[in-house]
C-alpha cells in the first residue's frame, strides 16, 4: 500500500469520502472548488482506481504546514491507510524544509500516535486563523490543535 499523488479524476471521490464524514460531525465539508483549487496539495491511496484514502499538506508560511482532510473509508479504518498517508505528508513537509505541522481535528489520539502533541488553539500562528474565519465552527472551534516539529 502505498500514498501518491491525487490526480484531478480523484477530485470527485475525495469530495464524497471527506464529505460522507463531514455529514458525521467528524471533519469539515469541503466543496469541490475548494478540492480543485489544491488539488497539489492531497495524497491518496487507492485500490484499483478507487480512493481508500486521502489527506492534504496544506503549507501555510515557510515554516508551517497543515496536515488537512484526512479520510479514510469506513471499511479499511485500522489497516494502516491513514498511517501510509500521514507518512507521506510528513516527508513531504520534511523535503520542503518545514519545521512544523499541525492540525485541527476531532481524532486527536489518531495524530498522537504519529508523535502529535496537542496545544492550546491560541498557540498556532495568526496566520492560519484568515481561514478560520471562512469556517462555519468559527468563533466556536471545537476541534483539538495539535502540532507536530520536524527535526531538521
Amino acid at each position: 500500500m502505498k500514498a501518491e499523488k491525487a490526480r484531478i479524476a480523484d477530485i470527485a471521490q475525495i469530495q464524497k469520502l471527506v464529505n460522507h464524514f463531514a455529514a458525521k460531525g467528524e471533519m469539515l465539508p469541503r466543496a469541490l472548488s475548494e478540492l480543485y483549487e489544491n488539488v497539489r496539495d492531497f495524497y491518496v491511496v487507492r485500490s484499483g482506481e478507487d480512493v481508500i484514502g486521502c489527506a492534504a499538506l496544506h503549507v501555510f508560511w515557510s515554516d508551517l504546514a497543515e496536515i488537512r482532510a484526512l479520510a479514510v473509508v469506513d471499511e479499511m479504518q485500522d489497516q494502516g491507510v491513514g498511517a501510509v498517508i500521514i507518512e507521506s505528508c510528513v516527508d513531504e513537509a520534511r523535503k520542503l524544509g518545514i519545521n512544523t505541522i499541525f492540525c485541527l481535528t476531532y481524532k486527536p489520539d489518531f495524530f498522537e500516535r504519529f508523535g502529535f502533541r496537542q496545544v492550546d488553539k491560541k498557540e498556532l500562528p495568526h496566520k492560519i486563523w484568515g481561514e478560520c474565519l471562512k469556517c462555519p465552527k468559527f468563533p466556536d472551534c471545537d476541534e483539538v490543535a495539535l502540532v507536530y516539529p520536524l527535526e531538521k
